[in-house]
C-alpha cells in the first residue's frame, strides 16, 4: 500500500477533526424569557440544564457518522493505492532515452516521445514505496535517475525523495545525438549499492560479505528503461543473472538483476528523411561541384518529396521531385517496416567556398523534423598538393606527374622530417609516404593530417599488427562502393610478396580490400589523421602496370585532398554528427579561441600548444562556428578582427530515422520483450473512499430528519 499525498491529508484532519468535535461540546447560549409552563418545550429542554459555556460529550450517532464520513474523506484525499504483486525495498535505475528519435510525435496526444517517457517515469517514481511506521523503513523504495544519448549522464543517486526524482526526470531535456546504452549502462552499475551482508539466518543483518566470482555483491537492481528502443549497443548490457553464494553459518542472498522495457511510439510510425550528404568536386573540373543526397522512408506508402536546395542563406536555388517507394511492410502484427531508399545529386558550378542547405519542402508529412535538414559545407575549388616521400621509386613520380595538381614535390625520408621541423611540409594537403610510416608521437597517435601509404604497416594504435612477409597473392575481394575503388579493377592484380597483417580489436582500421591471406587494402582514421594503407610495396606487383593503378591514385588524391578541406582546416569546414567532438588545429598562435553554438552562445575554450581545440560532445543539429584571434587559414573568414571557421553538424543516421519503435530488445545476457501498460494493476482507492462518504452523509441525513421529526 502507498500513499499519494499523505502529509496533505494529515493537514486536514488536524483542522477538521478538531473542529467538527468543537461544535458538540459549544453549548448554545439562549436568551431568558419567562414563560406561564415549560409543557410545550420538552424537545428545548436539554439546552437549558446547564448554564456553562462548554457541555460534557454525550453518546450521538450523529457525531460518529460525521466522525465516519470525515475520515473517509481524509482518507481518499492521502490517495492510497496498491500495485498488485508490486514488491518493496526496491533499487530502481530510471534510464530514459533522450536521444533524436525520442522527440518524434507518433501519438494521438501530441507529445514527444521523450515527453511519454517522462511522464511515464514520473508514474512509477509517484508508484514507489515509502516504507513507514506499519510496513517498516526497509520497505521503502529507491531510485536514481540516468538520461542517455550517445553518452550517460547520472541526475540523481539513489534516493527515495520522490519530489528529487520527479524533478531529476523533469530537467531531461532532448539532444540531436544518437543513442548509445553502453555508458549509461556502467554509470548504473558504478551507483549501484556495493555490499550485501548475511547473517546466520540469512537475514539483512551485518554479517558475512557477499561475493560472486569475485565481484562484491550489492543488493539486486531493477533497470527500468524509458526509449523506443532504437539503441545500437544493446548487447553491452551484461545482467547478473540469478547467483547466490552461501555466507559464514549459511546464509544466502539474491543478487539477480530485472530489466523492464518501457517502450514509447508505434512501430509502423511514417518518416521520410534525408540520411546522407556529402560534396565532391570534379578532379580535372574541380569548379564544378556535386553534392549527393540519401532519402529514407518507413512509409509503407508510396511518397513524393520535394527537396530544395539553399546556398549560403539566399534562398532556394533548385528544388527536385523525388519519388519514394513504399517501405516494405512487416510480416507479423507489432513488427517495423523495412525502410526503402533513394538518391538524387544537385550539381552546382560555382568555384567559391559556400554553404549549401538541404531540406524537405515543409509540405512534407512525417513524425520527427530533425532529419528534415542537413548542412554540407562546400570546399572552395582548388587543387590538392602532395609531396611524395620515397627513397627511390620509378612508377611513382611518373604516375603523379601525370595528374592535375596544384604542386607536387619528391622528397626522401631525411627531407621530409627536415621540412617537417620547418613547417614546410604543412602547406601540403597529402603526403605520400613509399615504405615510410607516418609521423607519431610519443603516445603512438598520428600527427593530423592525410597519408597514402604503400608498402609500410602503421603499427597500433593508429595502425595494425604487423605478422611479416607473406607468400605471392592475389586480391579476393574489395569494397566496390568506396570512392577510392568505385572504378578501380583489382581482380587481375598479381602481388609477388605479400604482408600478413592482423586488425587488433579497438584498432581504427577499415578493410577495403582483402587478399587471399588476410587485409591487403587498409583506411585509418583518428584524431584528425586519415591514412589509407597498402601494406604490401607495390613495385613487387603487377599494378603498376595497370590502368587501374593510376585511376586508385588519382582516386585517393581525391578523396582524400576533400577529406583534407573537410576536417583539418584548410578548406576551414568540417561535418559533423551529434554526440561526436568537435576538434579543430587552428594556426600557430592562436588566442582567446571560442565556439559559436547553433542558438547563437558562444563557449570559450582553450587550444593545446599545437593549436588544437575541442569540444563537445555536440547535442544539438547545426553550425558551429570557431573563432580566435591571429592568423587565418588560407580559406579561414576574417571578420571585425577575428578569424573563424564554420563546422556543421547533422543528424544523417539511418538508425535514427528508423524511428519505429522497437518491440523487443536483444539484450547481452537476454531477450526483453516490452512491457504491456495495459498489463499493470494499480488499485486507486481514494474513489470507493468518497463514495463511502457519500453514503455516511446520506445516512447521518437521514437520521437527522428523523429525529427532528419524532
Amino acid at each position: 500500500m502507498t500513499w499519494g499525498a499523505p502529509l496533505l491529508a494529515g493537514i486536514v484532519a488536524l483542522i477538521a477533526i478538531p473542529a467538527l468535535l468543537i461544535l458538540y461540546f459549544l453549548k448554545l447560549r439562549r436568551k431568558t424569557v419567562e414563560i406561564s409552563t415549560t409543557l410545550l418545550w420538552k424537545q428545548a429542554i436539554q439546552d437549558l440544564q446547564a448554564n456553562a459555556p462548554f457541555q460534557k460529550l454525550r453518546k450521538n450517532i450523529l457525531l460518529l457518522l460525521q466522525l465516519l464520513a470525515l475520515a473517509a474523506i481524509l482518507l481518499a484525499i492521502a490517495q492510497p493505492r496498491m500495485d498488485v504483486g508490486a514488491e518493496y525495498g526496491r533499487r530502481l535505475v530510471i534510464m530514459i532515452d533522450r536521444s533524436a528519435s525520442m522527440q518524434a510525435r507518433d501519438g494521438t496526444s501530441g507529445r514527444t516521445r521523450l515527453e511519454t517517457a517522462k511522464a511515464n517515469a514520473i508514474e512509477l517514481v509517484n508508484a514507489m514505496s515509502t516504507g513507514g511506521v506499519l510496513s517498516g523503513e526497509e520497505s521503502a523504495d529507491q531510485a536514481m535517475v540516468i538520461a542517455f544519448d550517445v553518452v550517460g549522464e547520472p541526475l540523481t543517486k539513489f534516493t527515495g525523495d520522490k519530489a528529487r526524482l520527479r524533478a531529476a526526470i523533469e530537467s531531461i531535456e532532448p539532444t540531436d545525438a544518437g543513442s548509445s546504452i553502453a555508458e549509461a549502462y556502467k554509470l548504473a552499475q558504478a551507483g549501484r549499492p556495493k555490499r550485501t551482508f548475511l547473517d546466520d539466518a540469512g537475514g539483512a543483518q551485518p554479517g558475512t560479505e557477499v561475493v560472486v566470482e569475485g565481484q562484491v555483491q550489492g543488493p539486486a537492481v531493477s533497470f527500468e528503461l524509458f526509449s523506443d528502443g532504437r539503441v545500437a549497443d544493446l548487447a553491452e548490457v551484461i545482467l547478473r543473472e540469478d547467483k547466490r553464494s552461501a555466507g559464514e553459518g549459511g546464509g544466502y542472498a539474491n543478487t539477480a538483476d530485472a530489466f523492464t522495457y518501457h517502450a514509447v511510439g508505434q512501430p509502423d510510425a511514417p518518416n521520410v528523411a534525408i540520411v546522407g550528404a556529402s560534396v565532391s568536386r570534379g578532379f580535372e573540373r574541380p569548379e564544378l561541384a556535386s553534392i549527393y543526397v540519401s532519402l529514407q522512408s518507413t512509409d509503407t506508402a508510396p511518397r513524393q518529396v520535394d527537396v530544395e536546395l539553399e546556398i549560403d542563406g539566399q534562398g532556394v536555388v533548385r528544388i527536385q521531385t523525388v519519388q519514394l517507394e513504399p517501405a516494405e511492410s512487416a510480416p507479423n502484427p507489432g513488427e517495423r517496416p523495412t525502410p526503402s531508399n533513394t538518391g538524387i545529386v544537385f550539381e552546382l558550378e560555382d568555384p567559391r567556398a559556400y554553404l549549401a542547405r538541404l531540406r524537405l519542402a515543409e509540405n512534407t508529412p512525417d513524425v520527427l523534423d530533425t532529419d528534415n535538414l542537413a548542412l554540407v559545407p562546400v570546399p572552395p575549388a582548388r587543387q590538392a598538393a602532395v609531396a611524395l616521400v620515397t627513397p627511390g621509386n620509378v612508377f611513382l613520380p611518373l604516375a603523379f606527374q601525370a595528374m592535375s595538381l596544384a604542386e607536387l614535390v619528391t622528397w626522401t625520408p631525411a627531407q621530409y622530417d627536415a621540412a617537417r621541423a620547418s613547417a614546410d611540409a604543412d602547406r601540403f594537403d597529402i603526403i605520400v609516404l613509399d615504405r615510410t610510416l607516418p609521423p607519431t608521437d610519443e603516445n603512438g597517435n598520428p600527427e593530423p593530417g592525410r597519408y597514402l601509404v604503400l608498402g609500410a604497416v602503421p603499427p597500433p594504435p593508429f595502425g595494425v599488427n604487423d605478422l611479416g612477409e607473406g607468400p605471392g597473392d592475389s586480391f579476393l575481394s574489395w569494397r566496390r562502393t568506396h570512392p577510392i575503388l568505385r572504378d578501380v579493377a583489382l581482380g587481375n592484380v598479381r602481388i609477388g610478396k605479400s604482408r600478413l597483417v592482423e586488425v587488433p580489436e579497438g584498432s581504427p582500421a577499415t578493410v577495403l580490400a582483402e587478399l587471399t591471406g588476410g587485409p591487403g587494402m587498409l583506411e585509418l582514421t583518428r584524431a584528425g589523421a586519415r591514412a589509407v594503407v597498402v601494406p604490401w610495396d607495390v613495385a613487387d606487383s603487377t599494378w603498376p602496370f595497370k590502368p587501374g593503378f593510376i585511376v586508385f591514385l588519382a582516386a585517393t588524391v581525391d578523396y582524400l585532398n576533400r577529406d583534407a578541406a573537410a576536417v583539418d582546416g584548410s578548406g576551414g569546414t568540417r561535418q559533423l554528427r551529434p554526440g561526436e567532438v568537435l576538434t579543430a588545429r587552428l594556426p600557430q598562435g592562436a588566442t582567446d579561441a571560442r565556439v559559436r553554438l547553433p542558438d547563437g552562445d558562444e563557449v570559450p575554450v582553450q587550444a593545446a600548444s599545437d593549436g588544437t581545440v575541442v569540444y563537445g560532445p555536440l547535442q544539438d543539429v547545426g553550425l558551429y562556428r570557431v573563432s580566435w584571434q591571429g592568423e587565418p587559414g588560407p580559406t579561414d573568414v576574417v571578420s571585425a578582427g577575428r578569424a573563424s571557421r564554420v563546422y556543421a553538424a547533422n543528424l544523417l543516421s539511418p538508425t535514427e530515422s528508423d524511428v519505429g519503435t522497437v518491440s523487443e530488445l536483444g539484450l547481452g545476457s537476454r531477450d526483453v520483450v516490452a512491457a504491456d501498460r495495459t498489463g499493470e494493476k494499480r488499485r486507486e482507492y481514494w474513489p470507493w473512499l468518497l463514495l463511502t462518504a457519500l453514503a455516511v452523509m446520506m445516512l447521518e441525513w437521514y437520521i437527522f430528519n428523523r429525529k427532528v421529526h419524532i
